[in-house]
């Protein structure tokens, strides 16, 4: 029986503490693939897989293109590419900037939301703006489950309120409280069957003027 075994995770301003926060408390034999999004700009290279790996018990690496989805181990977008879920793989796509941003959130939770359906849970942090609103959404019509930092205590709270301005989100919680409840959900099954959303009939767009 499938579970929710891919958690998808956004962030931009005031990110990396959360993030560092968030991972800290995720067990070493969590059963699900971690997706993270952090809105980082192109001309540097980027040493946040460094900085998680110091707060994790997962490994924590930049996603390679094409490389196979394994539980226990967190996949970080690199500059200047998309990261994109592919059935059991993970693709990194040069398309074109969404929201400002390559990466971009809403890239890849659409296609977390192609393609595991109620096995998602789409997370979406502090940042600017509103990348994540538009993925999020197509989480929740899959029977995915969302979940935002409370904006109250995020540094940036324009991410996390533009999703709840956009969904009625299964959980808007504290920092702290976001992992314990991460490692809970992954273990329950996905209702697949029972889910009134299923995989579409119609394509979902990865990019939002493309495909």
């Amino acid at each position: 029986m499938a579970t929710r075994d891919r958690i998808v995770i956004g962030a931009s301003a005031g990110g990396v503490q959360a993030l560092q926060t968030l991972v800290a408390d995720l067990p070493p034999d969590l059963p699900a693939a971690v997706f993270i999004v952090l809105h980082i700009s192109a001309d540097f290279p980027s040493l946040l897989p460094q900085i998680l790996a110091r707060q994790s018990m997962l490994d924590v690496a930049h996603a390679s293109d094409g490389e196979p989805i394994q539980s226990g181990r967190i996949y970080v977008a690199p500059p200047d590419e998309h990261l994109i879920i592919e059935d059991k793989r993970v693709k990194l796509v040069h398309g074109p900037k969404e929201n400002l941003h390559r990466p971009s959130i809403d890239a890849l939770l659409r296609s977390a939301a192609r393609w595991g359906g109620p096995r998602v849970i789409g997370v979406v942090l502090t940042g600017a703006r509103s990348d994540g609103k538009v993925g999020m959404r197509a989480v929740k019509l899959r029977g995915g489950l969302t979940i935002v930092q409370d904006p109250s205590e995020a540094p940036f709270p324009s991410m996390p309120m533009s999703v709840m301005q956009e969904i009625k989100v299964d959980y808007s919680m504290s920092l702290r409280d976001i992992a314990p409840l991460l490692t809970k959900l992954s273990q329950q099954p996905a209702d697949e069957e029972g889910s009134a959303h299923g995989r579409p009939k119609n394509k979902v767009r990865l990019f939002a003027n493309c495909c």
